[in-house]
């Protein structure tokens, strides 16, 4: 995450206004409740950051005092993005990780795949006992057994599904396919969201331009030329700062209006030397492709961002099986309804993870250390020498997906992805039973499940609404509902 998280620091913003920003960028579906808890616990989770250490973004106004400097970005009404220059996450993450190393009570396994959850069937409601777990570089590619009183899922979203993504290459949906494939119900997953604007270069690999950008003044042009025409006044009255689905579906309008492989960002009319003080690592990797963002624009396409649905949790993070949680991409909490507002992401990271380690501390002195779980039953002995069969699958769900369940659908498109899914999630169980599983065999697995469930969820909605643009469904419903789905 580049850009930032959102919370109500400026004296000119309110708690009941980045609420209702939110709930407009929603699009009628946000569970209210789910946007109050979040906004409403917005600060607490940034003073938590803040006395960890992490360093965010100061700035000093005309009479010389130093605040967090804070941004605005799509669809907020007010500068409420706190953020560590253009490198946000990285920060967060980097305090993260070494808060962890100092507790000798953690233990890190790197390279290690959870391949499924171990789940004990009861009469009112199935708990969790652990994970079957993958040993990534063990030669022998060894499963093991993590028997655990609880399990907490962090896995991230499923964005990797389609050709063109700002994630990387794990982001394949295995925490939503295991929560699945063990009986929780899953939301909303034809909700998603394509950033706009995804540096587009052959050897950028998936490098996002942060949508702080355009906070700052950025626009969007035609070609690359100073005098080039901005086209997003056409589509909303808040130009480039319109919520990203109108962003990028006129992206996409554009480029396929105009056969356009990409169109162009540009904020060279800013000093250069705030561009490299707020935009150091934009700056520095456009630089290494000989894009020089101070003095030329920016070559970007949408591309697959982020996951707005996932699987169900209450605000405590407790799934539909007991001991079972989840925080993050990988969940649906209801709080972004049709279409996630711009930095709201980290903060519910951090507000429903706080919820759950709460609830952790009350539900784990009452339950056992579960003992004598099954070993994984491997009776596929056989590594296969036709890996390429692997990667062919996995090219032509991201293919397919990109083509089909994109930006724009139409019920045409959606049948024809769901057929080839069909067949494709055939020749992957197949493939599964007989061979022994590795990394790229488990994420293919996942992938194809979420694939399958990401259509199975836009057949189901019947209108075009946020992120889900169906043109045999132009319209709104007057009572829209979540889509859930249950093995």
């Amino acid at each position: 995450a580049q850009g930032g998280i959102a919370v109500v620091l400026n004296p000119e913003d309110s708690l009941e206004s980045h609420i209702q920003d939110t709930l407009i960028a929603g699009a009628g579906l946000c569970h209210k409740d789910a946007v109050e808890f979040t906004v409403r616990n917005a600060k607490s989770a940034i003073d938590w950051l803040i006395n960890l250490g992490v360093k965010f973004t100061q700035s000093k106004n005309n009479s010389g005092q130093i605040s967090y400097h804070l941004t605005q970005e799509g669809g907020h009404s007010c500068r409420r993005i706190i953020h560590a220059d253009d490198s946000t996450g990285k920060s967060v993450l980097g305090v993260l990780i070494d808060e962890i190393k100092k507790e000798k009570n953690i233990e890190i396994f790197e390279n290690h795949m959870a391949i499924d959850l171990i789940i004990k069937n009861n009469p009112e409601k199935n708990q969790v006992l652990g994970a079957y777990v993958l040993d990534i570089l063990n030669s022998d590619q060894k499963i093991e057994v993590f028997a655990s009183k609880a399990v907490m899922l962090a896995t991230g979203g499923a964005s990797r599904a389609y050709l063109y993504s700002s994630n990387p290459e794990v982001s394949s949906g295995d925490g939503i396919a295991m929560a699945y494939r063990a009986g929780c119900r899953v939301s909303n997953l034809e909700f998603n969201q394509f950033h706009p604007t995804c540096l587009y270069h052959p050897n950028a690999g998936s490098f996002l331009i942060s949508e702080a950008l355009r906070g700052e003044g950025a626009v969007l042009k035609l070609n690359k030329n100073k005098d080039s025409e901005r086209f997003m006044k056409r589509f909303h009255e808040m130009a480039e700062l319109a919520p990203r689905d109108i962003v990028a579906r006129a992206i996409d309008y554009e480029m396929k209006r105009l056969g356009l492989d990409c169109v162009y960002l540009d904020i060279s009319d800013k000093n250069p030397e705030f561009i490299k003080a707020h935009f150091p690592g934009i700056y520095e990797k456009c630089l290494s492709l000989n894009i020089d963002i101070t003095k030329q624009a920016i070559p970007v396409v949408p591309a697959a961002h982020y996951t707005c649905g996932g699987v169900m949790i209450d605000q405590h993070g407790r799934t539909d099986i007991l001991g079972l949680y989840a925080a993050g991409e990988v969940a649906f909490t209801g709080l972004h309804g049709a279409n996630r507002m711009a930095s709201n992401s980290l903060l519910e990271c951090l507000v429903y993870a706080k919820a759950a380690s709460e609830d952790l501390l009350n539900y784990l002195p009452n339950i056992n250390f579960p003992e004598d779980l099954k070993p994984w039953d491997d009776s596929r002995v056989i590594n296969s020498d036709e890996m390429i069969v692997v990667k062919q699958n996995w090219d032509e769900i991201r293919q397919l997906m990109w083509n089909y369940v994109g930006i724009v659908r139409s019920n045409k498109r959606l049948e024809r992805a769901q057929r080839r899914i069909n067949l494709l999630k055939d020749e992957v169980d197949n493939y599964y039973k007989n061979f022994k599983v590795d990394k790229n065999l488990l994420e293919l697995r996942n992938l194809v499940l979420l694939a399958d469930l990401i259509i199975q969820s836009a057949q189901a909605r019947h209108e075009s609404r946020g992120l889900h643009f169906n043109t045999d469904y132009p319209d709104l419903l007057a009572h829209p509902v979540d889509t859930i789905i249950k093995k």
